[in-house]
């Protein structure tokens, strides 16, 4: 076992460094920064439909209600 090791040390030394640098390729990113992975992220949502804006009235009718109880308020007090 030992003579096998000894017989060739530089191939195995290649042999390691070729799995290490396997091993650090299966968790690289392929984007350098965030920005670019935040960018590709909102792109493929927009193209899966996932920020499609729905016609809601929901903010509008919070907003009439809130401008007549404070007009309703200012009417009371003055």
């Amino acid at each position: 076992m030992e003579s096998i090791r000894r017989q060739n040390p530089q191939a195995a030394l290649m042999s390691l460094e070729a799995a290490a640098a396997s091993a650090r390729g299966g968790f690289a990113c392929v984007f350098s920064t965030a920005d670019e992975y935040e960018t590709a992220l909102i792109t493929e949502r927009r193209a899966q439909g996932r920020y499609i804006q729905s016609r809601s009235y929901w903010p509008v009718a919070l907003f009439v209600g809130c401008a007549l109880i404070v007009a309703g308020t200012v009417l009371l007090l003055a």
